[in-house]
């Protein structure tokens, strides 16, 4: 029987998961389930970085693992999994932090944008965060990560460690993690809706899979448009295109289509085109936010996931942090 490639993926719980997340990354995870072997975990330890409270850590978690088996993600056929439940991991970040190099760090963009950021919490956890990354990735031999362009970076960094480490210690403990990208029909970049950019959790300009209907009316009705066209077939300037990329994603071709067509008659209304796209939003999200809500009733059952997600976890990383640690010496001879 061969062997099914493994790939994994984490997020931090940080805040709501949106459109974005959904069609640029989870809908396509759901396809993956069958094919590979799939990690998914919630990065709560990533998240210390920033320092929540606690009950907003335990909130964010809460929050993430039911969005997730809402969306789809089945907790038997992928394991999902909460970071901290995994020790292993940790201690590989340790052993891997001795063979990270200060300078390499400091140059990391991630770092560098963090601590622009937030210059009065410039902590060693920003610093390391690629190491930490490389440990969540080499931990399970993950063959595949698919990452968005931000992550780019640090991928490249797990795969120096990982390489680093075959090559000190002169054994292929890791497999050398590759970048997965979706194919093109599946590569659905979610615009924000202030105008420009890709939808992004911090930069307030998403919809999240548990907005409410009428926070997603006011938050449509409130993004950014022009004046509207003032020449036939004139071509849409980026504010209104990413409207029409949104209606492409959420709505009926022939609704794109005749918005389309009002727009190149130079008759198009944007608040009726708004009020539109709103209602088809409500209509894509509403059933995932129902069983979102039903999900976050039942703790019995998240927690029950997320222990047979440890479990399947800890049996993986266990195995790769053995042979780590008797490759590195760890293994008493007396």
């Amino acid at each position: 029987m061969t062997k099914k490639p493994t790939v994994l993926s984490g997020i931090r719980p940080t805040g709501y998961l949106h459109l974005g997340n959904y069609f640029g990354a989870v809908r396509n995870f759901l396809r993956m389930q069958d094919d590979f072997n799939c990690f998914f975990f919630i990065a709560d330890i990533h998240s210390l970085t920033t320092h929540p409270t606690p009950d907003n850590l335990q909130a964010g978690v809460k929050q993430v693992l039911a969005e997730y088996l809402a969306c789809g993600i089945d907790p038997e056929k992928a394991t999902i999994y909460i970071q901290s439940d995994v020790p292993e991991v940790t201690e590989l970040y340790t052993i891997l932090n001795m063979n990270a190099y200060l300078g390499e760090l400091e140059r990391t963009t991630s770092f560098k944008d963090k601590a622009r950021k937030q210059p009065d919490n410039v902590n060693a956890g920003l610093l390391t965060y690629p190491v930490l990354m490389a440990s969540d990735i080499i931990i399970h031999r993950a063959n595949f990560v698919p990452v968005g362009k931000d992550q780019e970076q640090n991928l490249e960094m797990a795969r120096k460690f990982a390489k680093r480490f075959n090559r000190m210690y002169k054994k292929e403990v890791f497999p050398i993690p590759q970048s997965y990208t979706f194919d093109g029909k599946d590569m659905i970049k979610v615009p924000g809706l202030d105008g420009s950019g890709k939808m992004g959790k911090s930069e307030g300009n998403a919809i999240n899979l548990y907005e409410d209907p009428k926070s997603i009316r006011k938050k449509v009705m409130r993004a950014v448009t022009d004046a509207g066209p003032t020449e036939m077939n004139q071509e849409k300037p980026e504010t209104v295109q990413n409207l029409f990329t949104l209606m492409e994603i959420v709505s009926k071709p022939e609704t794109v289509a005749h918005f389309d067509e009002l727009y190149n008659n130079c008759e198009i209304r944007y608040g009726d085109m708004k009020k539109q796209l709103a209602e088809d939003i409500i209509s894509y999200t509403s059933p995932i936010r129902d069983r979102i809500i039903d999900i976050l009733k039942n703790d019995e059952y998240l927690a029950k996931v997320a222990k047979m997600g440890a479990e399947k976890a800890r049996e993986s990383a266990s195995k790769t942090l053995a042979e780590v640690k008797k490759v590195v010496g760890f293994k008493r001879l007396f």
